[in-house]
């Protein structure tokens, strides 16, 4: 018996959640919305309706929402008083306000909600985390990412920080396994947009990791990098080829105190692991899917969406006031 699946959204992000939904067993899309119509001839012979009242009246168990950001909070609110499970695109909403109503919701309901920070199922980064928690590294020295490319057009009611930025966020305290004690930011307005369109971002998690963020929209080339780095090395993560390359620490334990007492390191082996690369929006689906039958946990709950909200918000304070700010 398949779940009965409604979209709403069907620009950019929109068309790839119907090919993918449309792909993955136990899915059927019923219905699709859009107020602006359907651009990329998504719906196909799916109905198409112009609001999520249409999608509710379709009789759907769940739903994805790729609406702009500020409209998240409606749409959302919507479908969790008609008892939809809902899977809402980053970041989870415009701002602490609606996030925090949207969690408070659909918890009331008993329904499963989730953020689509997609970066969580990709192969090179799942790979990662498990190698961090299996102790490959050694103690974690910090975790850098670098996230930089052309402007998206497409994007207008949100800055970099909580458009890219926000997965960057995600992605660290996951890898981490930690949340953000703190901030530091420099941001920029350089496209003549009111949101800001570049960070550099620097701060520690409570475990005591340091991290570093460059996020922007005004590179001409596209970077999508992690790199983690321990005592026994670091690991880069490239999450446009889903490459993940071990560069190990070269440096050795002797019987010769005078080397051994500076703690140092050295060039070692290099390995490029080989990782079953699977479409990380098909598995985000099939962890959401699994989620609702009760046979899966790795979701992204609203609740974690919050929170990448809140260091998001913060961050972008902290480069507004010039100051470094403590996350409560």
């Amino acid at each position: 018996m398949s779940i009965r699946y409604g979209l709403i959204g069907l620009g950019m992000m929109g068309r790839h959640h119907a090919r993918v939904l449309r792909e993955t067993e136990g899915i059927e899309l019923v219905a699709v919305a859009d107020a602006m119509g359907d651009p990329h001839g998504v719906a196909n012979d799916t109905p198409l309706h112009d609001s999520v009242q249409g999608l509710m009246e379709a009789g759907i168990d769940a739903a994805v929402v790729a609406v702009p950001t500020k409209f998240h909070e409606a749409v959302g609110l919507a479908l969790a008083e008609a008892g939809v499970h809902t899977l809402i695109e980053k970041p989870v909403a415009h701002n602490i306000e609606a996030a925090t109503r949207l969690v408070e919701t659909f918890d009331d309901a008993g329904l499963i909600a989730a953020v689509g920070h997609v970066e969580r199922f990709n192969p090179a980064l799942m790979s990662l985390r498990n190698r961090i928690a299996n102790g490959d590294l050694g103690e974690v020295y910090q975790i850098q990412t670098r996230r930089q490319g052309p402007f998206p057009a497409r994007i207008a009611d949100v800055g970099v920080v909580k458009d890219l930025g926000s997965h960057d966020i995600d992605l660290t305290a996951w890898l981490a396994q930690s949340h953000y004690a703190s901030v530091s930011a420099q941001i920029t307005y350089r496209s003549g947009r009111e949101h800001e369109d570049m960070i550099a971002m620097t701060g520690k998690l409570q475990n005591g990791i340091i991290v570093n963020h460059l996020v922007n929209w005004l590179s001409p080339f596209k970077e999508r990098l992690t790199i983690v780095t321990g005592e026994r090395g670091a690991f880069i993560a490239d999450t446009i080829t889903a490459d993940l390359t071990f560069y190990e620490n070269g440096t050795f334990e002797g019987e010769w105190d005078a080397i051994t007492a500076f703690r140092g390191v050295s060039e070692g082996e290099v390995t490029r692991f080989a990782l079953e690369k699977r479409e990380p929006l098909k598995s985000e689906h099939e962890a959401f899917r699994d989620a609702i039958l009760g046979t899966r946990t790795d979701t992204v709950t609203l609740r974690e969406g919050l929170e990448t909200l809140r260091v998001a918000e913060t961050a972008i304070e902290s480069g507004k006031r010039g100051e470094t700010l403590a996350l409560s």
